[in-house]
């Protein structure tokens, strides 16, 4: 019985993950076009249309990211065709790309409104952002504190330690029980620069994030899509001309 049931929940879960990707193509089939970027792609590259040639950044290489990541050890990574942290992409001329794939990145950025700002500016006028996050009710992150705005404005002007993120990540994520346990495995995070979650949002509050962050960059995009697709959040974002 209890083997049928752990069947059956996978089951589930693998349609789910099937109906997750083939929305994500569908609506890159929509917005994408051109010559871009993928950040972080990892094992799950965003299927592509004909109509757009993709390069692969990541802040490693293949096998720094095979040390990193040791839980991916049983899946296939993209090959990484440029290595640059994605928050900076200062190997990138500004605007010289038609689009930039971010999924479940920014939930990982210290700054996610610095890195929206660059992202910007690395497209052309009329150009993409495709993003996808985790929705904070599915995951682990289900029990830590909604981030505000303000918190995130914060990190904008660089007023925030990072630190007690390592450590919310070392009880949520990693389930390190007692002090002992949790400090020593938030410095362990936190010494190897582990890509955790800084940020969390359900599809609200990430919609009012990205209006308000809108209000404070120079550069301005229009939300063409928010959409609630199952487990996580997609967003589309065109920079205006």
């Amino acid at each position: 019985m209890l083997k049928g049931l752990k069947k059956s929940v996978l089951r589930s879960a693998t349609s789910v993950f099937n109906t997750v990707e083939k929305n994500r193509y569908f609506f890159a089939t929509k917005y994408l076009k051109g010559n871009g970027i993928e950040i972080g792609a990892l094992h799950i590259p965003l299927q592509l249309p004909q109509s757009a040639r993709v390069k692969y950044v990541d802040r490693m290489s293949k096998p720094d990211l095979r040390h990193h990541y040791a839980e991916l050890a049983n899946y296939d990574l993209v090959d990484v065709d440029v290595i640059d942290d994605g928050e900076k992409l200062s190997t990138f001329i500004d605007g010289s790309l038609d689009f930039i794939i971010a999924n479940h990145m920014l939930e990982h950025c210290k700054s996610p409104i610095n890195t929206i700002e660059t992202h910007l500016k690395k497209i052309k006028p009329g150009g993409i952002l495709f993003y996808a996050i985790p929705d904070k009710r599915f995951c682990a992150d289900k029990n830590r504190e909604n981030t505000t705005f303000e918190h995130v404005l914060a990190d904008y002007k660089g007023e925030l330690d990072h630190y007690p993120h390592f450590e919310d990540w070392a009880i949520h994520w990693n389930e390190a029980k007692g002090k002992e346990a949790i400090d020593k495995r938030t410095k362990e995070l936190f010494d190897m620069d582990y890509s955790v979650h800084f940020h969390n949002w359900t599809v609200s509050t990430f919609g009012d994030f990205l209006y308000k962050t809108n209000d404070v960059l120079s550069v301005k995009f229009e939300i063409k899509l928010l959409f609630q697709n199952f487990t996580e959040i997609m967003a589309v974002l065109e920079r205006v001309k």
